[in-house]
């Protein structure tokens, strides 16, 4: 009779422990499953905007540094005059432009690669996006992977600043792309960043034809070493 007992005592413990188990287990696949489609995106949104800012600041602080050390508006821009002292010509020096650009953007992806290798640590609390809440959590290693791809451009602008008197503006545009990586997803994205490296006051008479510059032919693509555009 107690035998009977034991094994039926045996049986009702393994049925518990097989209820126990699937409870657990159903619960761990819908912590996973929820992790995958409410947390994760949510993180990624987060590590994206971040890591997109620390690249932005990489990228605006070469702009910065080398065209601030290398860039001479006066050295680069040659204005030819008529007889009557009129502009006839607006000639930029595209070899020193194409120069500068290409600095930039090995610059941009040097620095970069070192941002991806060290990554960013953010606490599973700042998804939250409250201030209170944002530094709990253990913390979650974004790191990011550039995909050798830096294009610099330039863009010129020219308006009207008064009579005879023409304002002239060139920009840097530097574009990359970048590989978000965080755990069970990655992501890649474009940063694209335009600042102004230049802006002078051309007086007298510029005829239209005298600022077609083609700045848009200068610039430099990090895909294509040795092919400056």
């Amino acid at each position: 009779m107690w035998y009977k007992k034991t094994i039926k005592k045996k049986k009702s413990f393994k049925k518990k422990l097989i209820i126990i188990l699937t409870i657990i287990f159903a619960l761990f696949m819908l912590f996973i499953y929820l992790f995958d489609h409410i947390v994760t995106p949510t993180v990624m949104a987060v590590s994206e905007a971040e890591m997109k800012a620390k690249s932005l600041e990489v990228i605006n602080k070469s702009i910065i540094d080398e065209f601030s050390e290398n860039f001479d508006y006066n050295e680069v821009i040659t204005i030819e005059r008529d007889n009557d002292g009129n502009i006839a010509l607006l000639k930029a020096d595209t070899l020193k432009l194409n120069k500068i650009a290409c600095t930039v953007a090995l610059k941009s992806q040097t620095e970069l690669n070192e941002l991806g290798n060290v990554g960013i640590k953010l606490p599973i609390g700042y998804i939250t996006r409250n201030n209170i809440l944002s530094y709990l959590g253990p913390p979650i290693t974004v790191k990011m992977q550039p995909l050798g791809y830096v294009e610099a451009k330039y863009i010129s602008a020219f308006e009207s600043a008064g009579i005879n008197q023409t304002r002239h503006k060139i920009y840097v545009n530097v574009k990359s792309r970048v590989r978000i990586i965080i755990p069970l997803m990655s992501k890649d994205v474009e940063v694209n960043h335009q600042i102004a490296i230049a802006e002078t006051i051309i007086v007298g008479k510029v005829p239209k034809t005298a600022l077609q510059l083609n700045l848009d032919k200068a610039g430099f693509n990090l895909n294509s070493v040795g092919n400056v555009e």
